[in-house]
């Protein structure tokens, strides 16, 4: 079981902001959360 908490970053076309801001989550927190990024209507 894993005990990390998961935060999950969406924005539109997870093209740029949800991207910049689970970086930027991984790089102040590292390993202690599991960090995810996508979008609600993904482009091709």
């Amino acid at each position: 079981m894993n005990d990390k908490p998961t935060v999950v970053f969406l924005c539109v076309h997870n093209a740029g902001r949800s991207q910049m801001a689970a970086g930027w989550m991984r790089h102040l927190v590292g390993e202690r959360v599991n960090v995810f990024s996508g979008g609600s209507e993904p482009a091709a």
